[in-house]
């Protein structure tokens, strides 16, 4: 597989196998993963890939505190600006919409938005799961690297044929991660990652592009 066709292959998978991820691979895809671009070469990530039993249990943890309506805990990072503006917000709602379209669900089925939501905490049936943290003093430039990492990480799955869905609600529930991973108190959560098969029965809509007019200016003079 080309980098092409890893790249334009890659989405965020929601239906997995419960198909087992060779422990060989996941080492072979971060250890090339480690040469992503990184300002003065910081590396400032800390993976921890979690599968078996202590995924399962992490699995049984977080989708219990959801379904028994639970607080979040305490968010050390905004997901999305409360006053997101045009034309993100659009981009955003489309994605809900196509998102929830593909499931069948409708706008106020709130019941059905919860049973979809709840999947998140379950990886999507993903048998492994991979949890990025990053140390709490640094700034903005090493978290860009941080997405760097992760995209090559996902484009290597992709040549190893596998799928992945990165998952910023897991920051929701840190606190149920941190007791399986048990990172030290320097390190937040800043997403996890569910790995595996893809379920070739899942019922899927791409959700497209910005064309490149919208979002690439091009000076030749």
């Amino acid at each position: 597989m080309d980098v092409y066709e890893a790249m334009t292959s890659r989405r965020a998978v929601r239906s997995f196998t419960d198909t087992l991820v060779p422990v060989e691979t996941l080492n072979r895809v971060l250890e090339a993963a480690a040469w992503a671009p990184s300002g003065s070469n910081l590396q400032p990530w800390h993976i921890y890939v979690v599968t078996g039993e202590p995924l399962e249990r992490l699995k049984k943890i977080a989708t219990e505190r959801v379904a028994n309506g639970d607080p979040w805990d305490e968010r050390e990072y905004v997901m999305y600006p409360p006053d997101l503006k045009s034309p993100y917000v659009e981009r955003r709602n489309a994605f809900g919409k196509d998102r929830y379209s593909a499931l069948g669900i409708v706008r106020d089925d709130w019941d059905a938005r919860q049973r979809a939501a709840i999947a998140n905490w379950d990886c999507f049936g993903a048998p492994a799961a991979l949890f990025c943290y990053v140390d709490r003093n640094l700034g903005r430039p090493q978290w860009a690297d941080l997405g760097m990492y992760l995209q090559s990480v996902m484009l290597l799955l992709r040549a190893e044929g596998l799928d992945s869905c990165p998952q910023m609600a897991w920051s929701q529930v840190r606190e149920s991660v941190a007791d399986i991973v048990e990172p030290p108190d320097e390190l937040m959560l800043f997403c996890g990652m569910s790995i595996g098969y893809r379920d070739p029965d899942e019922v899927y809509i791409r959700t497209g592009r910005a064309p490149i007019t919208e979002t690439v200016t091009f000076i030749d003079s």
